[in-house]
């Protein structure tokens, strides 16, 4: 099994791997993208059934990398080649191409076309054809073709062609990972910052006119770029605190490091307040899984205005902890999240404002919310996820 280090493939496969140790199936679990971090080694070396392989080749997303994703395709060749496995399961497009001699699976979690054309509005240029046909000559090489959701294999049909083989297997997410404690009155967000699929500026943009402080937790920095996409001054225009000031209140505050599933209380974040002393935003930066949990838990309302989204694990992960959701009304979250949540333009500003405002206002509503979301999001479970996989893979070796 393939995954990148870098964004929810990672959190996919070791919850994909661990709900299939129960079947016994060993996992040869090669990493690219970059190398594991401390916290990604601790969580892998905790699944029995996993060995890792790590590298750091470029992903067919990054710039320039079809250099390196020839040489990724070379080690994968020889891996197989050592390990002789069943079934290749690759969480990316490129490879499904190699001439493999065993059955090869391709999970497709999002890809560049759809992402433009979802966030830009256009056409992805022609600087994108090469990628463009590496993906088809993947996807229509594979044996079976596998996304999180409906629409996500639908945008793979229409950028790349009719699949022979697709199915749809949504993510799941281990529910004993997360908790409720007392709620308390913040706005919270999280995800790849510098994307502008999660189109986090919006929520930034109108933190100045909520009566709650808005959190947002997340990777800063694109993985190839020196720079973060946000400015920041002593304080920005928008009352937002600077960087370092955040860490700072952050590392004062987290006292949470406790054993999981403890409920410990703590007082209300350390919210940055502006000029006129209104609550703006809290910048928490990049959190492990438990830190995460802890933010999830105490916050009383999730908010992705995504533009483009093909499942949502944040918002599977919110939802597991009993908070209420404001989501960008597309159809991958509509189709996940149906009646369990708040669904908004993406851009809309005002009508963002007013959903948020609306269940701020509307503790019922809002607690009520809270509570669907959480029925909903226990019915994706890593034991249906697995299962699904598991009859693929048989299929694959009747």
């Amino acid at each position: 099994m393939t995954a990148d280090t870098i964004g929810g493939v990672w959190t996919y496969a070791l919850e994909l791997a661990a709900a299939l140790r129960k079947y016994e199936i060993e996992i040869a679990l090669c990493t690219m993208g970059a190398p594991l971090t401390p916290q990604q080694r601790t969580a892998v070396d905790a699944i029995s059934n996993v060995t890792v392989f790590q590298s750091d080749f470029k992903l067919e997303w990054m710039d320039n990398p079809w250099d390196d994703v020839q040489q990724a395709g070379e080690w994968l060749l020889q891996l197989v080649e050592q390990m002789k496995p069943d079934v290749v399961h690759l969480n990316g497009y490129a490879h499904g191409a190699l001439p493999w001699r065993i059955p090869v699976l391709v999970v497709g979690h999002s890809c560049v076309l759809s992402w433009w054309e979802a966030v830009k509005g256009e056409a992805a240029p022609a600087s994108w054809e090469k990628y463009r046909k590496q993906v088809r000559q993947g996807l229509q090489s594979a044996d079976k073709v596998i996304a999180p959701s409906a629409a996500m294999l639908a945008a793979l049909e229409q950028h790349y062609g009719t699949l022979a083989d697709g199915k749809v297997v949504p993510n799941g997410c281990n529910p004993d990972q997360f908790y409720v404690a007392q709620k308390q009155d913040f706005i919270l967000t999280a995800g790849r910052l510098w994307d502008e699929a999660k189109n986090v500026g919006v929520l930034e943009d109108i933190a100045p006119d909520l009566s709650w402080c808005v959190c947002i937790a997340g990777e800063q920095q694109h993985p190839e770029s020196p720079q973060p996409p946000f400015e920041r001054g002593a304080m920005n225009e928008r009352g937002a605190m600077n960087e370092r000031g955040a860490m700072e209140k952050r590392d004062r505050f987290q006292k949470f490091r406790l054993k999981r599933g403890a409920l410990q209380e703590s007082p209300q974040p350390p919210f940055e307040r502006g000029a006129m002393g209104q609550k703006t935003v809290c910048w928490l930066g990049r959190l492990s899984a438990e830190e995460m949990a802890f933010w999830y838990a105490r916050a009383s309302i999730y908010v992705l205005p995504a533009r483009y989204e093909p499942f949502g694990l944040s918002v599977l992960e919110a939802a597991l902890s009993r908070c209420a959701l404001v989501l960008g009304d597309i159809p991958s979250l509509r189709e996940i999240w149906q009646n369990v949540a708040v669904f908004v333009p993406p851009d809309n500003r005002d009508a963002l404002k007013d959903a948020i405002e609306g269940l701020i206002t509307d503790s019922a509503k809002r607690r009520q919310l809270a509570s669907l979301a959480r029925d909903r999001a226990l019915t994706f479970t890593p034991e249906r996820m697995a299962n699904s996989y598991l009859n693929t893979y048989q299929a694959f070796l009747d």
